[in-house]
This record gives structure tokens, sequence and C-alpha cells, in this order.
């Protein structure tokens, strides 16, 4: 009966899988809708319209099956004018609800690396920050039946038998007994783990608004569910612009108001001062991202700010910069700066329009696997 229970609870989150594949597109563009669980180690996903087997039934004195003459085929449905909504008056029949899917991060990355076809990275630093690993190195007398060892615990009913004279090598019957169980078991080693460090930048300065923002949330948090894949230990920093920058906590960096004007060569240069005093380049993967609606002060400013990037791209996995459109601004920046690296591969470019742009941003920002 367990083995049937397993069978079926594999069956079913084989279905819940298949839906959250089908409706990916939608919880990319809507990440409200994904929930992290007290301990942050999955995600809980409203997963709608899972058909499982159920009886339903009609009301009585309406025909059909069980109430007299009934023609195969007949539905045991709800009568007229009962569409189950939750309009009128209160009612005795039931509702839809979604199914609440609990997947782990690893899950989920694994899902979204499939719907974006994105490459794995290439980890770089292992130092700094260790990671535990488990490994079945030894075999016990206790333990829990999956992980029984077969082999061994033949081996033990085998020598039982042996020493009690009643092993019949022509006709063997090994029986196992409780006693004759082993189960593998496992010791924690500590190793090194793959370091890697993401630097957000945003401009808050006055044409960024809270649509803006936003669209910048969202970004982040998928770039921080597939780099947590790739890596164990990861670091996030936050950088936040107007004509001047800051480094801020991440409550800070999706909750500031918009102000001021805009000098993006500021970011820029405490992005470069904390890479050179926290994160040598072969200990660290590093990846500095900036949001801005690229409309910057001076083209003297964007002059400065594109040396900095030029000086940057050596020390760094991958810089990217992503431009969230906004009604306010020219937006020039972007032009300048994809024409400055169009042949540096270490430097990615991409345009944000709506929410419907985040798939697309996504690929051009992680499709190089650096």
């Amino acid at each position: 009966m367990p083995q049937r229970i397993e069978g079926d609870l594999r069956r079913f989150k084989d279905i819940v899988k298949k839906k959250v594949r089908e409706n990916l597109g939608r919880y990319i563009s809507n990440p409200e809708w994904v929930f992290p669980d007290s301990r942050g180690r999955k995600v809980r996903i409203p997963v709608p319209q899972i058909d499982l087997p159920h009886f339903q039934f009609g009301d009585k004195n309406q025909g059909g099956v069980g109430q007299g003459e009934g023609e195969p085929g007949d539905i045991l449905g709800p009568g007229e004018n009962d569409d189950g909504s939750g309009s009128g008056k209160a009612g005795d029949k039931p509702g839809e609800h979604d199914l609440m899917a609990e997947l782990s991060y690893e899950e989920f990355a694994e899902m979204l690396k499939e719907e974006l076809g994105l490459p794995r990275i290439e980890n770089r630093g292992k130092k700094g920050i260790m990671s535990e690993k488990e490994r079945y190195t030894s075999i016990r007398r206790t333990g829990p039946e999956s992980l029984r060892h077969a082999r061994r615990t033949l081996k033990e009913a085998m020598k039982r038998q042996i020493s009690s004279g009643n092993y019949d090598p022509l006709n063997p019957k090994l029986v196992p007994v409780p006693v004759d169980r082993r189960y593998r078991s496992w010791k924690t080693y500590q190793e090194p783990a793959a370091n890697a460090v993401i630097i957000y930048m945003m401009d808050v300065s006055g044409s960024m608004g809270d649509e803006q923002k936003s669209l910048v949330r969202k970004i982040c948090f998928w770039i921080d569910i597939w780099l947590r894949m790739n890596y164990k230990g990861i670091q996030s920093r936050y950088i936040i612009h107007d004509a001047n920058a800051k480094e801020v906590d991440q409550d800070t960096f999706y909750r500031v108001k918009e102000s001021g004007g805009t000098m993006i060569s500021s970011a820029y240069t405490l992005c470069s001062e904390i890479v050179a005093k926290d994160y040598p380049f072969d200990d660290w993967n590093i990846y500095p991202i900036h949001f801005s609606d690229g409309d910057n002060w001076s083209v003297e400013d964007t002059k400065k700010c594109l040396e900095l990037v030029k000086s940057l791209a050596p020390r760094v996995n991958q810089f990217s910069y992503a431009q969230i459109h906004s009604p306010y601004g020219n937006g020039e920046f972007i032009k300048h700066i994809s024409k400055r690296f169009k042949n540096e591969p270490k430097v990615v470019v991409t345009e944000v329009e709506g929410s419907g742009d985040i798939i697309k941003a996504m690929k051009e920002l992680l499709g190089r696997g650096n």
C-alpha cells in the first residue's frame, strides 16, 4: 500500500509540475503569485484548474441515473442556473479554489531554465564560504527502509545461515530477518562553495516612478532565483543613485521614492570601489546590474560611465544594463553603451518596455552563461 500511495503522489506531482510549466510565463510576469515558505526554501504557486476524478451529483427529482430510468452517458450535474459562482444569496454549493503547488527553489529554477533556454553558469570562486555536503560512506544496523542496502543485507543473512549450519550452497535460500538488515549511512563534510555577489544599481531620479521600480523588482526576483540555483554562497549589494549614489539595504532599494536629477557615473564609481575593496576576481563571481530609464545628466557624464564600464568589465563575470521604459527623459544612454560595447561579450544590454518584456530581458541578461 505505501508503494501505491508513493506512485500516486509522484504522478500527482508530475501533473502539478506540468501545470506550472504551462503557466510559467504568467508567473514570470507576476512574481507576486510566488510565495516563499517560512524558511525560504520553497515557493508556493497557485495552480488553477487541475482536474481530479470526483463524483458530482444532481439535485433531487430531476431524473437521470439514480432518479429512475436514465440513459447511458447521462451527466450527474448541477441544476439550471447553478454555476457555483459567488454572486447572489448564500448557498450550499462548493466553489472552485486554486491549488497551491509547493516546489523547491531548485525545481522552480530548473523550469525557468527550460522555459528560457538558459545555459548553466560556469563557477569561478572557491574561497570564503563553506557549504555542507552529505556523502553516503558507511553502513549501520538501523535506518529508514528507503536506505536499506540490499547487497549487505543479503550478505549478513548468508553469514548468519553459514554460522548456524543452515546454508545449502546447492540450493541457497536467503531470507533476511530483522537482525540482518543493513542501511546506508552518511557523513557531513565541509567544502568550499562557489561565491557570487550581485551588485544591483537603480536610478531613483524623478523619471523613475513606481511602475518602473516594479519592473526592476520583478527582474531582480528572477535573477536571484537563477543565480541561487548556480551558487551555494551568494551575496547581494544594493546601490541607488540620482545625482549622487549610496549603498542601501534591500528594503530601501525597493521602497525609496524618486526625486532629483541623474548622474549615472556616481553609481558606477561606487560599484567599482565595492568590487575593488571586497571582491577579488579570482575568488568571486561578480554580477553588477544597472537599471535606469537612460536619461543621464550630460554627454560628459555618459563618457565617464563608458570608461568606468570599460575598467570594470575585466574584473567581473558580466556587466548588465537594463533600460526601463519611462515616459519621461530621452533614454539616450542605451544607444551609447550599446555602440561602445557592441563586441564586448562581458557587457550585456537589454531594454524593457513593460512586463511583457521580462522573458526577453531574462534571456538577454542570462543567456550567455557567464
